[in-house]
This record gives structure tokens, C-alpha cells and sequence, in this order.
């Protein structure tokens, strides 16, 4: 077996067996395939796709290639969530609370942002002293007193996945369904849960722009997961406008927070409710009716935030935001961008207004990149709205940019609106 001969099948859309799939994940992984044979099969694989044997070969071999966790000894059943990312998505701050509360255990690992999508341990970090890096024993631990803990995905996990996406993201080879699904489930089978919930995202701010891909890698994924065994449901949601009002890392903390102390309501905590429901339906604990009402009550009676409280507390994390949100960092400047006429939203570019929240500093565009906690952008309005003039449609934030000019011309020409 070579990998000049895999590269060659797959170049002529010939299927590949499982033993040669696993054998290339395997020996690129060690070192023995290069980077240049690699991207040339990855190449391959982008233009003329995979069977699904294929793509679940594919994701079982990237699995097996590091550990996998086991959380049987918690007696309870396991969920996980994953979304495919986009502008403003704190969904998974809110719904692992709520799940916990309702006796379902979430352990869950996240990445971080990158580009104009943010990321879940970011957003965490901008608590003070909250520590996303807990060695298991500690992460299960909390897992069993809270039903909850969110940390960074570990090295130990998918070492084949961290190398092959590294290198599709060097080699424009990342848009291929068969090779995100793989990249996605080889992590959430690893982490082992009983249930998994996956959240597509699809629109402008979205890694899928179309409804069609979004709904094939959602099938796709769904059917990886059941094929491994795992109750799994795959849900295609909105990102065309940001999910909620603020989008930055503190700013997002502040909002969830304030969803789960039953302050607002509307798209986000709608969203959160939805996917929930379908979490706690996968984990039997009752009708997708039933596990809504019993999401709800979980805000309602304040016992998610109680659990999001505990599981900050036992993070290291500075609980006392809980109950003031005023102690997350606080950003140095901030600039009102205000309606210059009478005029109604149509629609809001949620790419544009995440490329906008870079600008300020709260993303990255390499993995090394600093970022700014206190930065972002809270939104007053929503598409549909109608402003009058020198009304305020958003407020830019940020502690390490104090000229709004080039920030406040994006976030504009992000609105799609018309005069009345």
C-alpha cells in the first residue's frame, strides 16, 4: 500500500477500502505520509468527494487516532452540542446550564474564534480567573456536581484532526462536506456522549451560505453519528443576522448571563429553548413539548442560572457576575452609530457586522493573534425595524481602538435598509 495509489483513486473517484482510509489518517498522523501528499489526497477529496462509507471510515479513523473519553461512571446520561459557528452564537453558555438543571450531564469541549466567528472558550475566558484548561479528572468532576463544564479541546483528543485541519486551512481544501463532517464527529465521538445535538448554522455569518449545504452536511453528520452508535440529531438554524444584540467575547457572557436570570426573551432565547428541547427529547425525558416546558421552567425557577453560577465557581471563575454583570471587563471606549435618516431595517449582513467586531479588536485572524475581551458591538435593532433619525442602531466597543472611523463605515454598510 502507497499513498501515491490512494491519491490516484480517489483523483478518479474510485472508492477506497477501510483499510486504506485508516492507513493514510494513521501514517500522516506519525509523520510517514508529508504535507505535500497529504494536501494532494485532501485536494482530491475536495473536488471529487467521498461515498459516506467513506466519510465514516474517515471520521473513525480520525477518532481512533488520540484518546476518547468515558464518562460512564457519572450515572447519567451524556449530551454534547455542537454548532457550526457564527456571529454573536453564545447558544452553548445558556442551553448547557438549562440541560444540567434538567438532569442531563454536558460535558463539552470548545474551540476558540477564529475570523469573524467567535468561539465558546473566548467568551468563557473573559470571566476572571474562569480556567479552560482542566486536567479530566477535574473536568469530570465538575461534570458530576454541576452537570455541566465546558473547557479547550484537549491534544489528546483527535491529534489527526488538529494536523488535517491545519493543513486544509493552508491549502483552501476546508470547503468539502465530507471532510468538515469528519472533522466535526471524529471530536464529538471522541468525547463519547450519549446524545448529540448538531446545530447548523446556514446564512451570511455562517460557514455555510446556502440552505442546500447546510442541510447535506446536516444529514450527513446525523447519519455518522447513528452509524457510531449515538442518538444524534442535526438541526439547520438561522444565521443571516447575528443571534442575539451584543456580539463580543465579554459582551456575549453578559447576554447570556441575562437570558438565564429570565431578563429577555426572543430569537436567541427561542433558539436556545429549541435546541435544548431536542437535547433533552434525545436523552428520553419526554415529548419535544414536554422537554420545552421543561427547558423554560429551568429559566423561569432560576435553578440553570444557579448551575451556570456553581460550575463558574468551581472553574475558578468569579461567580459574583451571576448577579452583577457589570463586573465582566469593561471596554476603554465606545462609539453610537446613529441613523442619519428616517429609515427601515431589511436585513442586517451577519459576515459584516462579525468582520466588524475584528476590526475592534474582538477577534483574531490567526490562532495567535490577541484579542480583546472588553470589544464588540450591541445591536439596537433587528430586520424589520423602523428608526428615526439620530436614533442609535448600535454601539461599537472597544479598549484598544479609539478611532471608530473605519469600524463605524463597515458596521453601516453591513444594514440593508430604506428610507421612509
Amino acid at each position: 500500500m502507497n499513498v501515491i495509489d490512494i491519491i490516484n483513486k480517489t483523483k478518479k473517484s474510485y472508492e477506497l477500502t477501510d483499510t486504506e482510509i485508516r492507513w493514510i489518517v494513521e501514517n500522516y498522523t506519525n509523520g510517514g505520509i508529508s504535507d505535500y501528499q497529504m494536501s494532494a489526497w485532501l485536494m482530491a477529496v475536495c473536488i471529487n468527494g467521498l461515498t459516506e462509507r467513506e466519510t465514516f471510515t474517515l471520521t473513525m479513523a480520525m477518532r481512533d487516532s488520540g484518546e476518547t473519553l468515558d464518562f460512564s461512571r457519572l450515572g447519567k446520561i451524556t449530551a454534547d452540542k455542537h454548532s457550526t459557528g457564527g456571529v454573536g452564537d453564545k447558544t452553548s453558555l445558556i442551553i448547557a446550564p438549562v440541560v444540567a438543571s434538567c438532569g442531563v450531564a454536558m460535558p463539552k469541549m470548545s474551540g476558540r474564534g477564529l475570523g469573524h466567528t467567535g468561539g465558546t472558550i473566548d467568551k468563557l475566558e473573559s470571566i476572571s480567573g474562569y480556567r479552560t484548561e482542566l486536567p479530566f479528572y477535574e473536568f469530570s468532576e465538575t461534570v458530576r456536581k454541576t452537570g455541566f463544564s465546558i473547557i479547550s479541546q484537549s491534544g489528546n483528543l483527535c491529534p489527526a484532526d488538529k494536523k488535517i485541519y491545519s493543513l486544509r486551512n493552508a491549502t483552501g481544501t476546508v470547503d468539502s462536506i465530507p471532510l468538515i463532517c469528519a472533522s466535526i464527529m471524529s471530536k464529538k465521538l471522541a468525547l463519547n456522549a450519549d446524545c448529540i445535538l448538531l446545530d447548523v448554522k446556514c446564512g451570511s455569518g455562517a460557514f455555510m451560505k446556502t440552505r442546500s449545504d447546510a442541510e447535506k452536511l446536516a444529514v450527513l453528520m446525523e447519519k455518522v453519528g447513528k452509524s457510531a452508535g449515538k442518538k444524534c440529531r442535526a438541526v439547520v438554524t438561522d444565521m443571516d443576522s447575528p443571534l442575539g444584540n451584543n456580539i463580543g467575547n465579554a459582551l456575549e457572557v453578559k447576554e447570556a448571563i441575562e437570558i438565564l436570570q429570565g431578563k429577555y426573551k426572543g430569537r436567541l432565547y427561542d433558539v436556545c429553548m429549541e435546541l435544548t428541547a431536542d437535547i433533552l427529547e434525545l436523552a428520553e425525558k419526554g415529548t419535544l413539548e414536554e422537554c420545552r416546558r421543561l427547558a423554560e421552567n429551568a429559566v423561569s425557577s432560576g435553578k440553570a442560572l444557579e448551575v451556570f453560577r456553581e460550575t463558574v465557581r468551581l472553574h475558578g471563575g468569579d461567580c459574583r457576575i451571576c448577579d452583577d454583570v457589570s463586573l465582566l471587563p469593561q471596554p476603554r471606549y465606545s462609539y453610537e452609530v446613529r441613523a442619519v435618516h428616517d429609515m427601515k431595517i431589511l436585513g442586517i449582513n451577519s459576515e459584516e457586522i462579525g468582520m466588524t467586531s475584528l476590526i475592534l479588536g474582538a477577534g483574531r485572524l490567526k490562532k495567535d493573534d490577541t484579542i480583546d475581551i472588553s470589544a464588540g458591538i450591541v445591536m439596537n435593532c433587528t430586520a424589520g425595524d423602523c428608526i428615526s433619525v439620530d436614533d442609535t442602531i448600535m454601539t461599537l466597543y472597544s479598549s484598544t481602538v479609539s478611532d471608530f472611523s473605519e469600524a463605524s463605515f463597515r458596521a453601516v454598510n453591513a444594514l440593508k435598509f430604506c428610507s421612509i
